[in-house]
C-alpha cells in the first residue's frame, strides 16, 4: 500500500480534479484505491465537512465515513503519530490512497499548508498540480526530494499545449488543457449562485452548464443570435418573454430571467414542453452575470457528469506508465 499526495500551489488549480482521475484510472485498472484529506488544526474542537471529500467517496464507492476520509487532526502531541493513527483507519486493504493537499488552521489566520510533514509521515509520494503560466514555480517543489514523482501542469490553453514545460531533475507528469465542461456549473449551482429559485424541472438541477449567454438587445433574430452556442444558460430580462420563447428555441440547458418578475404562461409551458428549467431572480442583469462570473473562478469539481470528459483529457496525456512504476504498483 502506497500514499499518493496530491498537492498544489495555489487555489483552483484543479487538484480534486486531478484526484478524481487518477482514482478513477486506478479502480477501473483493478485497484483498491482509498482517499485521505485530513485538516491539521490547532483549533479545538473543529469540525471537517468537506465536498471533496464526499465526491471521492462517492467515486470510489469507499464504505469509511466521511468524518474518517476527512479527519481533524490536533496539532497538539506528535502531528507525525497523529497523522499515521488516522491514515490508518483509511488505508487497511487498499493498494493506493489518495491524499489531497493537507492544511493547518491557524487560530484567527489564513490555513497553511502542511505538506511536508504529511509526506513524511507517510512515506507518500507527490504530484504537484501548477495551473498554466508563463513563469512556473517548478523549482519551488525540489524541497520534496525523494518523495517527487512530478508535475501536473492544469488549464493549458490549447495553443500552448506543444510547449515544453520540463526542467531538469522536475518530471512532468501530465500536460492538460484548459476544459470549460470541467469546471462549468451545474443548474442547481447556477441557482443557489445567483440567489435564485428554479421554478420547474428541478430534476434537472444537476445537470451541466456549457456556456452562458446574455439576451441583450441585439440586431440579429433571436434565433440566430440564440443559436450560436448549445448547452447554455440564457440570462435575460424577466419582461422580454420576445426573447425567452428564442431562446428555448435553441439548444438551451436553462433560463435565467432577472427582475424578479413571473415568466409568462406562453413561455412557462413552451419551458415545460422542452424541458428547460427557468431559474427566477430578484437582482438584475447584471448582478446576475457578475454572480456567475464570480462563481465560475471558483467553480469546484465535484460532478458525476464530468467523470467522462475527465478521462478524455486524461488518458492521452498523463504518464500512467511513470505513476505506476514511481508506486511499484
Amino acid at each position: 500500500m502506497v500514499a499518493l499526495y496530491v498537492t498544489s500551489s495555489q487555489a483552483s488549480a484543479g487538484k480534486t480534479a486531478v484526484c478524481a482521475g487518477l482514482g478513477k484510472h486506478l479502480l477501473d485498472d483493478g485497484k483498491k484505491v482509498g482517499f485521505f484529506k485530513p485538516l491539521v488544526s490547532e483549533i479545538k474542537g473543529l469540525e471537517a465537512t468537506d465536498s471533496d471529500a464526499q465526491f471521492m467517496k462517492q467515486i470510489l464507492a469507499l464504505k469509511e465515513p466521511i468524518d474518517s476520509l476527512c479527519p481533524v487532526i490536533s496539532k497538539q502531541g506528535e502531528l507525525p503519530s497523529n497523522i499515521k493513527k488516522a491514515y490508518a483507519k483509511v488505508s487497511r486493504d487498499k493498494d493506493v490512497v489518495i491524499v489531497e493537499g493537507v492544511w493547518r488552521q491557524r487560530p484567527g489566520g489564513k490555513p497553511i499548508e502542511a505538506s511536508y510533514e504529511v509526506v513524511q509521515a507517510l512515506d507518500g509520494r507527490v504530484i504537484i498540480v501548477e495551473p498554466y503560466s508563463e513563469k512556473l514555480a517548478i523549482d519551488n517543489y525540489r524541497d520534496f526530494g525523494k518523495y517527487l514523482l512530478g508535475v501536473v501542469i492544469n488549464k493549458v490553453p490549447r495553443s500552448r499545449l506543444s510547449a515544453q514545460f520540463g526542467k531538469e531533475g522536475i518530471d512532468i507528469l501530465g500536460v492538460l488543457p484548459e476544459d470549460r465542461i470541467l469546471f462549468s456549473l451545474t443548474i442547481g449551482e447556477l441557482a443557489e449562485h445567483i440567489q435564485g429559485e428554479i421554478l420547474n424541472n428541478a430534476e434537472k438541477s444537476a445537470e451541466v452548464v456549457e456556456n452562458f449567454m446574455l439576451g441583450a438587445m441585439t440586431l440579429d433574430s433571436g434565433l440566430d443570435y440564440f443559436g450560436r452556442k448549445a448547452n447554455k444558460a440564457v440570462v435575460v430580462r424577466s419582461e422580454r418573454p420576445d426573447m425567452q420563447l428564442a431562446a428555448l428555441e435553441t439548444a438551451t440547458k436553462c433560463l435565467v430571467l432577472s427582475g424578479g418578475v413571473s415568466p409568462s404562461l406562453d413561455v412557462l409551458r413552451r419551458a415545460e414542453d422542452k424541458g428547460v428549467p427557468i431559474i427566477l431572480t430578484k437582482g438584475d442583469t447584471i448582478s446576475a452575470v457578475n454572480s456567475i462570473e464570480l462563481a465560475l473562478g471558483k467553480t469546484k469539481f465535484n460532478q458525476l457528469e464530468k467523470l467522462s470528459r475527465l478521462s478524455e483529457i486524461m488518458e492521452p496525456r498523463f504518464n500512467f506508465p511513470a505513476l505506476y512504476k514511481g508506486l511499484n504498483l
